[in-house]
């Protein structure tokens, strides 16, 4: 099968993490994002399509998730194309989706048809677990996002976080800034990718997203 050539997605956004509150990769204001808070980080992603399609199938109305980890230990040498240590990830895609419908999600959220989401993320995307379709509970509300993605993921914003200058983060682009929260209790399990990650009161962010094949 042939990936996508012409897409569009775009809706809103948010993500959770296990780095301290306002996340060091966040650019903040003129001050460049770098390294995680701790040796390794642990994470989930979600986008919830408002608007978008591929080759012509419609995509509005859909959501994806991905988890994942990286270690800064597998970080490839200075110089490298890809600066960054390689994520493991496993995505989930809408279970209402056609087959089709996932296949064309999947094919744009892991960067596999190239664009904006390889571009600003999926190109440190170095092992996939998994593409499992998934019941995708999202409730991206302002201060009140939730992500629930059947028995894998649990997570909520419990407040906001005030801060002086504008926050972007790259998954999103930085030319989408928006609200760094801290989370409430995040959970997130995956046997085949044996993710067993859980904690409270670390960060989230919350923003819009427009990824599309042309960059």
């Amino acid at each position: 099968m042939t990936v996508p050539g012409k897409w569009q997605v775009a809706g809103s956004y948010y993500e959770v993490c296990n780095c301290e509150a306002i996340c060091p990769c966040r650019r903040q204001g003129d001050k460049l994002g770098g390294r995680s808070t701790y040796d390794t980080c642990d994470f989930a992603l979600s986008w919830f399509i408002r608007e978008g399609q591929a080759d012509g199938l419609d995509l509005a109305g859909l959501r994806v998730a991905l988890a994942g980890s990286y270690d800064n230990a597998e970080s490839p040498p200075p110089g490298s194309a890809i600066p960054d240590p390689p994520w493991h990830v496993v995505l989930y895609v809408d279970e209402r989706a056609t087959s089709e419908q996932q296949r064309m999600l999947a094919d744009i959220f892991l960067g596999r048809a190239g664009g904006t989401a390889l571009s600003n993320y999926a190109c440190v995307i170095g092992e996939v677990f998994a593409v499992k379709p998934a019941r995708i509970e999202l409730d991206h509300t302002a201060n009140r996002e939730v992500i629930r993605v059947g028995s894998y993921i649990s997570a909520a914003t419990d407040h906001p976080v005030v801060s002086d200058t504008s926050v972007s983060c790259g998954i999103p682009g930085h030319d989408h800034p928006g609200q760094e929260v801290v989370t409430g209790p995040v959970r997130i399990a995956d046997a085949d990718a044996n993710f067993d990650f859980g904690w409270e009161g670390r960060c989230g962010f919350a923003t819009n997203f427009a990824f599309s094949s042309e960059v």
